[in-house]
């Protein structure tokens, strides 16, 4: 195969692999929307596990992971990699047209930002030769520091204890998504060094038979853990869990191999520059996506969920009904002169509510232009003088 169609092939798989993990983290959010708040611990896991839309979620994640590495065996890394941060973008509207509505403003800018960081930091963290894995002991070592760094993350301490809020709820989502990133990473590092020792080329003494067993143990558990991590991370939406999980995966990646491996950025001393910037642009990406869907610019506010509860009746409302269907004219004539904006306001919500309409609330609602009227006025009759004696009738 020419580079040319070698080049073409990559991005046309690069584009499958976005496309693949785009439609899991939607079915991943769409679990999670559907989910209970409260349902958590063993039978959380016991009902996801056995929900069909769970194992498509795996599924479409397998599938994109497959086709990334099979753009990697076509194509640089440095033209994979930035393309894998579409997934981003073909989630946002697809998860926005899934819920019905519009992606906001807010939503594209931050969006964009995370996608200029991470295209960023991703083009000057890649691995600087190829082949490097890390040692058996040094594998050991990152897979207990990461354990260590993940169950705080889960545990949500680091989000406060406003775990009630919105707000906590965000940061605990958050802290999930970082902690399936960095999952992610730390198990392609781990399959890197398992590559390396099927191959007999790890660094150090030759591994035995368990120690490679190990090393494929580590794998699974950091990569069935992101999953899961993952999955409790959509509970606090879409857009912002999807955009730190991105993030968090080569930054793992980044640390490791400048920790441990002896990479460092390209391009020397701009490198880590480049890479500082590009951070902060992503930061200002992800705090953009979690406030972007809070809010709908120029939706209806009239509009009513028809998945939401009934609105609740007022009390006005409920006594206004109970007055009518004693006595409605006379009841109503009487609210709206007294009152006539809070008897039109309470007409309204029974409306809302459904309750029904009779002949005196339509009179009523058909006069609500007119000004109301005052009290009728008393007319005192005149005094009648008396009748002389001698003029009254025998």
């Amino acid at each position: 195969m020419s580079p040319a169609a070698g080049t073409v092939f990559a991005v046309l798989l690069s584009l499958v692999s976005a496309a693949g993990y785009a439609l899991a983290a939607v079915a991943q959010s769409r679990l999670a929307a559907a989910s209970p708040a409260a349902d958590d611990g063993r039978g959380a896991l016991r009902a996801l596990l056995a929900r069909g839309q769970w194992w498509s979620a795996v599924g479409l994640n397998a599938a994109g992971a497959l086709a990334h590495v099979a753009a990697l065996h076509y194509g640089p890394l440095t033209l994979v990699q930035p393309l894998g941060a579409l997934t981003l973008v073909a989630a946002l509207p697809l998860g926005a047209h899934l819920a019905h509505r519009r992606v906001t403003r807010t939503e594209w800018r931050g969006a964009l930002w995370t996608l200029g960081g991470l295209v960023g930091l991703v083009a000057v963290t890649g691995p600087t030769a190829p082949g490097e894995a890390l040692s058996l002991r040094e594998s050991l070592a990152v897979a207990a520091a990461t354990a260590l760094l993940i169950a705080t993350l889960a545990s949500g301490r680091l989000a406060g204890r406003g775990a009630s809020t919105t707000g906590g709820r965000t940061g605990r989502g958050l802290g999930h998504a970082t902690a399936s990133g960095i999952a992610s990473g730390v198990a392609s590092a781990l399959t890197q060094t398992l590559t390396a020792a099927l191959a007999l080329e790890l660094p150090g003494d030759e591994p035995v038979w368990w120690q490679t067993a190990l090393l494929a143990v580590l794998i699974s558990a950091f990569a069935t853990g992101g999953l899961l991590l993952s999955q409790a991370a959509y509970r606090g939406g879409l857009a912002a869990p999807l955009a730190v999980v991105n993030l968090s995966n080569p930054a793992a990646a980044a640390v490791i191999g400048v920790a441990l491996l002896g990479e460092t950025f390209r391009a020397g001393a701009w490198g880590w520059l480049i890479a500082a910037t590009a951070s902060l642009v992503a930061a200002r990406g992800v705090v953009l996506l979690t406030k972007g869907g809070t809010t709908e610019p120029g939706a209806d506010a009239g509009t009513v969920d028809a998945a939401a509860p009934p609105m609740a009746v007022t009390e006005p409302a409920r006594a206004l009904a109970a007055v009518v269907s004693v006595e409605p004219p006379g009841a109503l004539k009487a609210a709206v002169s007294a009152e006539p904006a809070g008897a039109l306001a309470a007409l309204a919500v029974m409306g809302a509510a459904g309750l029904p309409a009779t002949p005196a609330t339509v009179a009523v609602a058909g006069s609500a232009g007119a000004p109301a009227p005052g009290p009728e006025p008393v007319v005192i009759p005149a005094p009648v003088p008396p009748v002389p004696s001698h003029m009254a009738c025998p």
